[in-house]
């Protein structure tokens, strides 16, 4: 992969880190053997700091850049919000209508409905 910046994260198409990458998937990594990328990442996504510290967990969620839209929720480094589902209401739709063309045709029997 073409000189990655320590600690970039990239999408991939396929269910494996290359070589030299790992998965954004929560796991602790050793302090000492990863010094560069604990003194980026700190314990921003977990481990305790003296001896440990997490990658981002980014299973079933999406990233999400810092900050805050006007009158928006404001999103901070390493903050987890959502849910995987969500059931919408009547309510929260918007009222809309749809265009329906047709030919009216007569009935020819007892059962005078058509299929739309």
């Amino acid at each position: 992969m073409d000189s990655p910046y320590l600690g970039e994260i990239r999408s991939i198409a396929f269910g494996f880190a290359p070589k030299g990458w790992a998965l954004c998937n929560g796991q602790l990594l050793a302090v000492n053997q990863n010094q560069a990328l604990f003194s980026l990442l700190g314990t921003t996504y977990g481990g305790n700091g003296q001896t440990t510290f997490a990658l981002p967990n980014l299973q079933g969620r999406v990233p999400v850049g810092t900050g805050q839209l006007p009158g928006g929720t404001t999103y901070t480094l390493g903050m987890m919000a959502g849910t995987e589902s969500v059931s919408l209401q009547q309510g929260q739709l918007p009222p809309h209508t749809h265009a329906v063309t047709g030919t009216l045709q007569a009935g020819s029997g007892a059962d005078d409905s058509s299929p739309v």
